[in-house]
């Protein structure tokens, strides 16, 4: 990914007032830098295109806990009334607890847990794996521009769309109260 690619997206976007700084944080969910032969890997190994507005967002901090961690609904999730939480972004890595292939990678949800194969899990939720956040290809997005949407394994993996794309989601982002 060029320099270029990387500026086109976030130019006005605060990312040092997004995370949260933390022993735990950087322990648990933030990676290293990685490069194109890591992406063309977990692209391989997950089935999709991860999209450039999520590569040149990972490339400013990989993964990490935000400290805007709440996604307004339409409609009831087991979390809330009217909105999801996110615990942390996975980070975009090989190996570790929460990079996408490491042990509680997007794989681990879909093999092990019964989630959708719908794309990418690409934030974890407070509920301890109860529910998450996807890059959706195939139910409410496409493989060229995924959606972003909340399953709810606690309501029968109920699909709930949160933003058309992961900008559009990143921005919408609020402080849970």
């Amino acid at each position: 990914m060029s320099s270029e690619s990387i500026d086109t997206y976030w130019k006005d976007f605060d990312f040092e007032g997004f995370w949260k700084v933390s022993d735990y944080a950087k322990a648990n969910y933030e990676g290293g830098r990685f490069g194109s032969s890591d992406v063309a890997r977990i692209e391989k190994e997950l089935g999709y295109k991860l999209p450039l507005s999520y590569l040149s967002f990972m490339k400013k901090q990989n993964g990490g806990i935000p400290l805007k961690d709440g996604c307004r609904t339409e409609t009831p999730t087991s979390w809330s009334e009217n909105s999801v939480a996110i615990e942390g972004f996975l980070n975009i890595g090989i190996t570790g607890s929460n990079a996408l292939l490491g042990n509680f990678g997007s794989r681990f949800w879909i093999e092990e847990w019964g989630y959708p194969d719908i794309g990418i899990a690409i934030c974890d939720c407070p509920s301890a794996g109860h529910d998450m956040i996807f890059l959706d290809y195939k139910v409410y997005g496409s493989k060229d521009v995924p959606a972003v949407v909340h399953v709810d394994q606690e309501m029968d993996y109920k699909i709930t769309f949160l933003a058309k794309d992961f900008e559009s989601f990143v921005r919408m982002l609020e402080e849970e109260e």
